[in-house]
């Protein structure tokens, strides 16, 4: 009986073992000091046309590669007039609901006022913030974070 109750216990030990190895299997990080760089959640506005930018924690300026991406969103805007978009703030999950509805809108607002610059009129922007409510990666993980830091335009139908 004792030998039976040991075999049971290391299959089980063993059991274990493999399924916790099964679930680790870990995503290289694609970040670049604190702001996310990845591809995984950008999708486009058009064609070469990424729709999103990312930001540093608890920031809302703009970094050179969201500048990069917001002058072709202008571009693309400007050669579709009658286009209107919403610019959605988004946060991660870290801080009060107060607080990332606040981030999320002052990063909407950034985006608004860099495609302002490039000739595009605020009529045709609108915008709103969804603070930690609607994140694209729900781990509590700092690239999960990185990747939920974030304003996305979006066309208006």
């Amino acid at each position: 009986m004792k030998f039976n109750k040991n075999l049971r216990n290391i299959f089980l030990i063993l059991f274990a073992t493999l399924a916790l190895s099964a679930c680790s299997t870990a995503k290289k990080s694609q970040t670049s000091g604190d702001v996310y760089t990845g591809s995984d959640t950008v999708e486009y506005l058009a064609s070469g046309v990424k729709d999103r930018v990312f930001f540093a924690t608890n920031k809302s300026s703009l970094t050179s590669a969201s500048r990069e991406t917001l002058r072709k969103q202008a571009t693309y805007l400007r050669k579709n007039k009658k286009l209107n978009v919403t610019v959605e703030g988004h946060a991660d999950e870290r801080g009060t609901r107060e607080f990332n509805l606040a981030l999320g809108e002052r990063r909407a607002n950034a985006v608004k006022d860099y495609l302002m610059t490039y000739g595009i009129s605020g009529k045709r922007i609108s915008v709103i913030s969804y603070g930690k409510e609607r994140p694209v990666n729900s781990e509590s993980t700092p690239l999960a974070w990185s990747q939920n830091r974030r304003s996305v335009t979006v066309k208006v139908k």
